[in-house]
């Protein structure tokens, strides 16, 4: 239950953001100045009013240091005035990204159930911190924000269904290629005493391209149906595009190689359509490399 509670979290978490941003700049003012701790935390039990499951509430300073009691549902926590934070993800993210954040669920010290913190920096006139802005929701109301609506939740299944079977479709086509490739090793009785390089390389084509095909198969099962890898895609280039092009390239470069040895044994003025196909995968080289740069360059913005 757990997994599954993480796994809806991190398909609602955009949603989850921005809900609770927005009610930190609707309620919140920023970048004005005398903006003091009085003038904030009335602002605060406002949202915390706004969110009648809210687990608490609570100010810290530019250091870190908790300035204010936690406001709970039930209490105010004087105790924890003074209490160093900066350790904590939603201080240090929050600063160093100079925006609201959110976290990614974690035991609460309050009711030791998962919970996620939302996080918003406060500055002055002149862009200089003075505050951070935390609020602490338990993860089960968090999930009703990030509740697919019904169109949402329809369309959902119908790309994991389709995606079930575009992924056994190709599993079924590499083991295929798999058999047919391991087949040409004895019909065309590939062994030490008997080697034809060119019965040898359509062996390993057929052999590399069912490869290929089976590692998107599992790259698809792996993140379009049982949900795995996702948070980490966000912050780097889409795993299967990259895997997928890595093994044509590779496919490619096998073919090109075969064709070399090939002409430069029956037919030398043949060889410059191998060149075409080697400068193909040289470009599909630069081509993937420009797109792992850019999209890590729009990840980490």
């Amino acid at each position: 239950m757990v997994a599954s509670d993480i796994q809806d979290f991190a398909e609602g978490r955009t949603k989850v953001r921005a809900y609770l941003c927005y009610l930190f700049s609707k309620n919140i003012p920023n970048k004005l100045p005398s903006l003091t701790q009085e003038m904030i935390v009335p602002r605060l039990l406002k949202i915390k009013a706004d969110l009648q499951n809210c687990e608490g509430i609570y100010l810290l300073d530019y250091k870190g240091v908790q300035v204010s009691p936690t406001f709970t549902s039930q209490k105010e926590e004087e105790e924890d005035i003074g209490k160093i934070r900066a350790d904590r993800a939603y201080y240090y993210r929050a600063v160093r990204e100079e925006r609201c954040t959110i976290t990614d669920p974690y035991p609460s010290l309050i009711t030791q159930d998962l919970t996620v913190t939302a996080s918003q920096p406060i500055y002055n006139e002149k862009s200089e911190l003075l505050y951070v802005a935390c609020l602490d929701m338990p993860l089960s109301e968090v999930l009703k924000i990030a509740q697919l609506n019904t169109s949402d939740a329809f369309f959902t299944r119908l790309f994991k269904y389709s995606y079930v079977m575009f992924a056994f479709a190709l599993i079924a086509v590499a083991i295929l290629l798999f058999s047919h490739g391991v087949k040409s090793f004895f019909t065309n009785e590939i062994t030490l005493s008997h080697l034809v390089i060119d019965d040898m390389f359509k062996a390993t084509i057929l052999l590399t391209l069912s490869l290929a095909i089976f590692d998107l198969a599992k790259t698809l099962i792996e993140e379009e149906i049982m949900g795995r890898n996702k948070e980490q895609d966000i912050s780097r280039p889409h795993k299967t595009m990259v895997k997928f092009l890595g093994s044509i390239i590779i496919a490619l470069s096998i073919e090109a190689l075969m064709l070399v040895f090939k002409f430069a044994i029956t037919d030398p003025q043949m060889l410059m359509y191998a060149m075409f196909i080697i400068g193909g995968v040289a470009l599909l080289i630069i081509s993937l490399a420009v797109y792992i740069k850019f999209t890590k360059a729009v990840s980490e913005i």
